[in-house]
């Protein structure tokens, strides 16, 4: 990696009272539970600039799953590149509004809940919702950008539509740029367990204990034997449909191609799904390879920007974080320019190099953290899902 584009050790960003840096400054509206989505969708679209993050949970759940919903939400509320808090309640749910807004204060950024029953209805309760909204977002707005370590960035890396150009270029690509994250003191995490079979061993290899590396072979033979309960066989099967049409032909082929894009370092440490990502160095996280839920646990971890790389090209974003859509295939790119970021398919023609290529991410990385909004903010792309454990009641 050139150090033309990693020297300076700061960037402006927002310095939270907790000593967290976020590159953004959102105020989040959070439902607790699937019956507030329509106030909490109501009052964003009369509060321009408002995150909602709607979702089908929070009610009739037990144990483990109802705990992983409050994780989650909790978790993304205290994502750095939220700057304050309103979360809106029915009043009868089993997630615990009170106690989801004391798991975010511990941040220092303001928090406010409020339930529909007591407020008198979905009408009063937006009006009510509209009202703190256009405060709290005035006083955001008030909040200066400040220097900030480069150390303290935390990056997911994700790919998604994957065709043969991924494992080939764009992967690679952004490994060689996750390096230069981890070589100026910042984090990487990686994800899903789904992309890892078959190629496992490989990384493995890398964890830098024995503990960590038998949780890293434990997550993926829980997974598998999730998947054998329900009558399926990850390693026997293939790809996705448009995995094989891009020319995938075996989960083993796909996963070592995944794995490449998280670049050399060692591997630090195996965390659970929206679990807080430790700082400085790799870190795998058990995850689906679902890219909407595999995004939204890394934002809950607090990943400020997660990277993503794609051959068949898809346009999803995410509710807190930015994601820079990276491709290696000059088609791709071309046809969906509105939705890529990066484009490193000069690779496969010999005319841009694995350095290069690197560069050009970590490049974006930067200028992202500085405030450059990727494709998918700028078309209001705000996906945000919980992954599930258990049934409902």
């Amino acid at each position: 990696m050139t150090t033309a584009t990693a020297t300076g050790t700061t960037f402006l960003g927002y310095q939270r009272p907790n000593g967290d840096i976020g590159i953004r400054n959102h105020l989040l509206l959070i439902p607790t539970v699937i019956c507030a989505n329509q106030v909490v969708s109501r009052i964003a679209q009369l509060v321009p600039g408002t995150v909602p993050i709607p979702h089908q949970h929070g009610c009739s759940q037990i144990g483990a799953d109802k705990d992983r919903t409050f994780d989650v939400l909790a978790g993304t509320g205290r994502n750095p590149n939220v700057g304050g808090v309103i979360i809106v309640s029915l009043g009868c749910e089993v997630v615990d509004p009170a106690a989801l807004a004391e798991a975010i204060k511990v941040t220092g950024k303001p928090v406010v809940a409020f339930d529909i029953q007591s407020v008198g209805g979905s009408v009063k309760a937006i009006q009510h919702g509209v009202e703190l909204a256009k405060k709290m977002q005035a006083e955001l707005e008030r909040e200066p950008k400040v220097p900030v370590p480069l150390s303290k960035l935390k990056v997911g890396v994700k790919c998604g539509g994957s065709d043969a150009t991924s494992g080939l270029a764009s992967n690679p690509a952004l490994g060689a740029a996750a390096d230069a994250l981890i070589g100026a003191g910042g984090g990487i995490v990686i994800g899903e367990t789904t992309e890892i079979i078959g190629a496992e061993h490989v990384l493995a290899e890398r964890c830098v204990t024995p503990e960590t590396k038998a949780q890293l072979y434990h997550i993926v033979d829980r997974f598998e034997k999730e998947v054998e309960r329900m009558g399926a066989d990850m390693r026997g099967g293939n790809p996705s449909p448009g995995n094989i049409a891009g020319g995938l032909s075996t989960i083993e082929e796909k996963s070592l191609g995944c794995i490449s894009k998280c670049g050399t370092a060692p591997i630090r440490g195996v965390i659970e799904y929206a679990e807080p990502i430790p700082e400085g160095g790799l870190y795998f996280m058990d995850s689906p390879g679902n890219d909407i839920e595999c995004v939204s646990g890394m934002a809950a971890g607090g990943a400020h920007i997660v990277c993503f790389t794609t051959g068949r090209g898809t346009p999803t974003g995410s509710a807190v974080i930015p994601v820079i859509k990276i491709t290696a295939n000059k088609r791709t790119y071309t046809n969906m320019e509105d939705n890529m970021d990066v484009d490193v398919s000069d690779m496969l023609t010999g005319t841009l190099s694995l350095e290069e290529a690197g560069d050009r991410i970590w490049q974006e990385i930067r200028e992202v953290a500085e405030g450059k909004l990727t494709k998918a903010e700028f078309l209001g792309h705000q996906e945000f899902s919980i992954n599930r454990i258990g049934p409902s009641l």
